[in-house]
């Protein structure tokens, strides 16, 4: 069987979230993405290896080292995702809002 991973599960994790904005702002092999954070190589790179399966980062061989950078496309999902709640929040708060402004009128 295998295991389908998508964005949701890349960004459940405070620390996937992390190396996500790591390599947002650039291209590191896997020491330095390791050094960034105060947990071993190893679980650093189930992290990297969760997140390429994922689709958001990717990996490149140059020599001995791999270098990660982020592909932030996939993010787009979750931006989708919570655009529909984004706008049904939006209508019930604009809703709340004409109801207190008509409660304060009456008064």
């Amino acid at each position: 069987m295998e295991l389908r991973r998508d964005i949701f599960q890349a960004i459940s994790d405070p620390t996937r979230r992390d190396i996500i904005k790591l390599l947002s702002q650039q291209s590191l092999n896997l020491n330095a993405v390791a050094g960034h954070f105060a947990i071993s190589r190893p679980a650093i790179s189930k992290h990297i290896k969760i997140l390429t399966e994922c689709g958001v980062i990717i990996i490149r061989q140059d020599g001995r080292d791999r270098y990660c950078r982020a592909d932030l496309q996939k993010l787009k999902e979750v931006d989708k995702w919570l655009d529909t709640y984004r706008k049904f929040w939006n209508k019930k708060l604009d809703a709340l809002g004409d109801f207190l402004e008509q409660e304060n009128g009456e008064k």
